[in-house]
C-alpha cells in the first residue's frame, strides 16, 4: 500500500524533537484508478472513453491534510509555545496547506518550496517561476547555514501572484555554491526580509538529520518487526521514546545547560554501551560468586539475544542427492 509517515518536528534554540507523527496511506481505490488511467492512456484510449475518477475515500486523507491535523493537535495540546515560523519541503507548497497551516498559528510565516513550471503573474503576464527568475538573475550573498557554517548563495526574489494560489507570494530563487538549478522557496508572509527567509529554510534539513538518527541509532528500520498498524505504532512511539530519552543523558544535559553544543544520538548511544558494560564488570567484581555469576549471564545472552539459526546454506542434516548414473540407463551414452 505504500505506507509512510508523516512527522512534526519542533526546533528550538536549544533542541530538536519530534512531538507528532500520522501514519500515510494511499486511497487504494485511487491507487488502482490511477494505474489503470495509466495504462490506458498508453493504449491511446480517450480521456471520455476511460472511467471517471472515483472520489476519495476520507478514511485515505492526504499528505497535507494530516500534516495540518498535526498542527492543529500541536497547537491544541501546547497554546504557550510560540510558534515563529512553519518549515515544509515541496510536497506541502500547496494553497491548501500553506493557507490552512498559516491559519491555525494565526497568520505565522509558512515557508515552502514550488515547482520551477508553477506558473506566477508579472506585469500582467503569466509565466513560470522558472522563466520569470531567468530574467532576474539572482546576486551572491553569504549566509549562515543554520546558525553556523556561511556559504555562498544566488538569491533573486520578488513578491508575485502565484497562479495556482491565487493570491501574492513571497517567492525566491536560491542556488547554493556549486549547484546548477534553482529552487525556488515561497513564503506567505510578505513582510520578511529576504535572507531571514533563505536563513529560515536552512533549518527544515535538520528533519533529515532526525531521519538518520532515528533510522540508524534508535531502533526504527531494521529493529521493526511488528506488521501492521497498531504494531508499527508501537514500535515507531518506542523508537521516538527513546529520541526523548537521550536529553535526560546526564551529559547530554550538562551540554545543553551549558548552553554548548549538544551531543550527535550515536556518539550517546555508544556512550550508554561503554556505561552499560562497565556497570556489568561492577556487578561481576562486586558478585559473591564471579564465575558463577557471567556463567549464568553468558547462558541468558545465548537463549535471549544471541542463538544460532539454522543456515540454508550448508547440507549437513539435509538428506543427500543421488549423484551418480544408473546401470539400467548405461545404453543411453552408446546411442
Amino acid at each position: 500500500m505504500g505506507q509512510s509517515m508523516v512527522f512534526l518536528i519542533l526546533v528550538t534554540p536549544k533542541i530538536t524533537i519530534p512531538v507528532g507523527f500520522q501514519f500515510y496511506m494511499p486511497d487504494p481505490q485511487l491507487k488502482q484508478w490511477n494505474k489503470q488511467d495509466e495504462k490506458l492512456k498508453k493504449q491511446g484510449v480517450a480521456k471520455k472513453d476511460r472511467p471517471a475518477k472515483p472520489a476519495r475515500d476520507i478514511s485515505y486523507p492526504k499528505v497535507t491534510e494530516i500534516a495540518l491535523a498535526l498542527l492543529t493537535q500541536f497547537q491544541l495540546n501546547f497554546p504557550d509555545i510560540k510558534v515563529d515560523c512553519i518549515l515544509a519541503d515541496a510536497l506541502y507548497g500547496t494553497k491548501q496547506f500553506l493557507d490552512g497551516a498559516s491559519q491555525i498559528f494565526n497568520g505565522v510565516q509558512v515557508i515552502s518550496q514550488i515547482r520551477e513550471d508553477q506558473n506566477v503573474i508579472f506585469k500582467n503576464k503569466s509565466m513560470s517561476v522558472e522563466a520569470y527568475f531567468a530574467a532576474h538573475p539572482g546576486v551572491e550573498q553569504r549566509i549562515e547555514i543554520r546558525g553556523g557554517k556561511v556559504v555562498i548563495v544566488m538569491v533573486s526574489s520578488a513578491r508575485l501572484v502565484v497562479c495556482a494560489h491565487g493570491k501574492k507570494r513571497f517567492v525566491i530563487a536560491l542556488k547554493y555554491e556549486g549547484e546548477k538549478e534553482y529552487r525556488y522557496i515561497v513564503a506567505t508572509d510578505m513582510s520578511w526580509r529576504t535572507l531571514d527567509i533563505v536563513k529560515a529554510y536552512t533549518l527544515r534539513w535538520l528533519i533529515e538529520v532526525f531521519f538518520e538518527d532515528f533510522k540508524v541509532s534508535e531502533g526504527w528500520d531494521r529493529l521493526t518487526k511488528h506488521t501492521g498498524k497498531d504494531g508499527s505504532s508501537r514500535s515507531l512511539i518506542l523508537s521516538l521514546m527513546v529520541d526523548h530519552c537521550l536529553f535526560f543523558h546526564p551529559d547530554q544535559q550538562a551540554f545543553l545547560d551549558d548552553k554548548l553544543t549538544a551531543c550527535t544520538v550515536g556518539s550517546l548511544m555508544r556512550q550508554i554501551r561503554i556505561e552499560c558494560f562497565v556497570q556489568f564488570l561492577k556487578d561481576v567484581i562486586s558478585s559473591k560468586n564471579p564465575e558463577k555469576h557471567i556463567d549464568s549471564l553468558t547462558q541468558i545472552l545465548k537463549d535471549e539475544i544471541y542463538w544460532l539459526s539454522p543456515s540454508s546454506k550448508h547440507m549437513s542434516g539435509r538428506t543427500w542427492l543421488r549423484l551418480e548414473p544408473s546401470p539400467s540407463l548405461k545404453y543411453k551414452n552408446a546411442a
